[in-house]
């Protein structure tokens, strides 16, 4: 049996592949592994990913470009649309199970105090996670070495710019 695009043998080309994916891997194994939860859960504590004690914000949301402690580069990440979105998705279930439940167990609400309670529940609930979310979501970036956060010695040489 042969694959139709390369005219190789499937198992030739599976064969082929899952060398090629060893390679790669081997490559990344060279260097420390990054456990992905842990740097989620620093992250989401706000401190270095790295080493879990310089904090990672110099403001609400603004990021630090180096750990104060161990000096590693946060300026790489790419955070940019996903923790809003993440954190909208949290709050959402938060609040709209919150007033399902309000709504089956005090039907009669008056109807300000629906307008009062779940924006102002919205809001404060928005502005509580967002740093956190951007924190884990940073965190995982640096265990997985995404935009930058690779190691120095492993890091390929950039080309030039002419």
């Amino acid at each position: 049996m042969t694959t139709p695009a390369m005219n190789i043998p499937a198992q030739e080309g599976l064969a082929a592949r899952t060398g090629a994916q060893r390679e790669s891997s081997s490559k990344h194994e060279s260097s420390s592994k990054r456990e992905s939860w842990p740097a989620i859960r620093r992250g989401m504590r706000q401190v270095c990913p790295a080493c879990g004690e310089g904090k990672m914000f110099s403001s609400y949301l603004k990021v630090n470009d180096s750990c104060p402690k161990c000096g590693q580069e946060l300026h790489h990440h790419r955070a940019d649309d996903a923790p809003p979105y993440m954190t909208i998705f949290i709050v959402g279930h938060i609040v709209g199970t919150a007033m399902l439940i309000t709504e089956t167990y005090w039907p009669d609400a008056p109807i300000w105090l629906h307008a009062m309670v779940w924006p102002t529940l919205a809001l404060i609930l928005s502005l509580w996670f967002l740093p956190i979310v951007k924190g884990g979501l940073i965190g995982h970036q640096w265990a997985l070495r995404m935009h930058g956060f690779e190691d120095k010695k492993s890091a390929a040489p950039k080309a030039p710019r002419t």
